[in-house]
């Protein structure tokens, strides 16, 4: 071997191979994406088919309207987050889309009271403010150095519905001049910003320090003091508030990145039997939750006294009608559960006309998202972006879980909103920032394993 040959070969040993690229996949996401505003119209024009025989003269409209609001948001996260997950977005859009056709069917049923154009406007909202997000929050742990002023922010927004006249028994909105907001699911964002905070800060004080009692190892009293503040402020809510739902939002939320920062068993424990005490104690006391319980323990008391099925056993015979395969869209009689069907028991209209099979997409979707998003915060190196992936991911999942199990009568029935499906402006734009973030996250996550990325 010549000298020249033998250098030549030093140089290719020594020189370090090149660093993969991971794929960005935004032509997967695209794909998707168009797949997801396919199926909205197609079931758009499944309603006006049934009901009146054609298709509906705003199917191209609607259509028209989601495909840009959906190529937006495409956009945004195109180039502003080229490494994100790409099944976020589309299975976002596949939900508010199907959310807005089961609205426009319901609208059918109350031309007096049509809530799909409101919910279409309240839908580009929140898009706008997924793209904002997404755009302007280049990494996602500039949030930790707001987490005061996030509790700070989430607890004035908690107390503001106790200043305004209860809706249906419940103190969770805000309503000025036909102008109505639900400050909570705001304020859900903000306290999972702080407690992903929080525990990041302090995952070490809670995992091993303090005394043992029985076989529980608790932290310092300074350290234990914001959790027993957080169990007061979930019975605060729904002793004021009568919101069930938001109360075990919170506290769950809080119980499920307890038990991810410290990764000890015995704080689910804790939290379930503390949560138990509360709702025991103020389903006892409090008259507008003690209904809600008895309602759940006796659906069908109100038939045998004559009275006629009321909406929890409505909702149920909604669900049976529908079967496996469902009654097909618009031809189903879920409005007979009454003021409440396009928001919290939206889900009976979607499990009578799409039946058992429908349902189960439905309820694979939302667990394809928080899949994701735990994920997307499992493969952060950062303890405040993983809590605050998990975070994010547990509100979607206890939200499906509480309404799911309220109108199926699996638990009593509180008054939240289906994520992305259900009437709703708060909530919806909500879930939108609540994409957003795990967009970003997701992006951090897949990014730091790219070592052709910018850091």
């Amino acid at each position: 071997m010549t000298r020249a040959g033998a250098e030549a070969i030093a140089r290719a040993v020594e020189t370090p191979a090149p660093a993969a690229r991971l794929p960005r996949r935004r032509g997967i996401e695209l794909s998707l994406i168009l797949l997801a505003v396919l199926l909205s119209v197609y079931g758009y024009c499944a309603v006006g088919v049934a009901r009146n025989g054609t298709v509906p003269p705003g199917a191209a409209g609607y259509g028209a309207g989601l495909g840009v609001l959906a190529l937006l948001a495409h956009l945004a996260v195109r180039l502003r987050a080229p490494y994100a997950d790409p099944l976020l977005l589309p299975i976002a859009v596949l939900l508010n889309g199907i959310g807005l056709v089961l609205i426009y069917r319901l609208d059918l049923e109350t031309p007096g009271d049509l809530a799909a154009p409101t919910q279409l406007v309240w839908s580009t909202l929140g898009v706008s403010l997924f793209a904002f997000v997404v755009a302007a929050l280049r990494d996602h742990r500039l949030l930790q150095r707001y987490a005061y002023v996030s509790v700070v922010a989430a607890l004035g927004l908690l107390a503001l519905p106790i200043l305004f006249p209860a809706v249906n028994g419940a103190r969770i909105w805000i309503r000025v001049a036909g102008f109505s907001i639900q400050p909570g699911e705001f304020a859900k964002v903000l306290l999972a910003v702080f407690f992903a905070a929080y525990l990041a800060a302090n995952r070490t004080a809670l995992a091993y320090a303090g005394r043992k009692i029985w076989w529980m190892q608790l932290p310092t009293g300074r350290v234990l003091g914001p959790i027993v503040a957080i169990w007061l402020l979930s019975v605060g809510v729904l002793v004021l508030e009568r919101d069930l739902g938001t109360s075990l939002l919170f506290f769950g939320l809080f119980v499920v990145m307890l038990y991810v920062a410290t990764g000890r068993t015995g704080w689910i424990t804790v939290g379930l039997l503390l949560a138990s005490l509360g709702a025991v104690a103020v389903g006892r006391l409090e008259p507008h939750v003690h209904s809600r319980i008895e309602d759940w323990l006796h659906p069908f008391a109100s038939i045998e006294a004559g009275q006629g099925p009321n909406q929890l056993a409505q909702s149920l015979f909604s669900f049976a009608a529908g079967g496996m395969l469902g009654t097909g869209l618009g031809l189903g009689h879920s409005t007979l559960i009454g003021f409440a069907t396009k928001s919290d028991f939206i889900l009976a209209t979607a499990g009578e006309e799409l039946g058992l099979a429908g349902l189960s997409a439905l309820f694979l979707l939302y667990g394809l998202l928080v899949e994701r998003g735990y994920r997307a915060g499992l493969a952060l190196r950062d303890p405040f972006g993983r809590l605050l992936a998990i975070g994010l991911a547990s509100i979607v999942a206890l939200q499906v879980f509480v309404i799911a199990g309220g109108v199926t009568g699996l638990i009593p029935l509180t008054g939240m909103a289906m994520p992305f499906l259900a009437q709703g402006g708060s909530s919806v734009v909500t879930n939108w920032a609540i994409v957003a973030l795990l967009i970003r996250i997701s992006d951090s996550a897949r990014r730091q394993y790219d070592g052709q990325a910018a850091p």
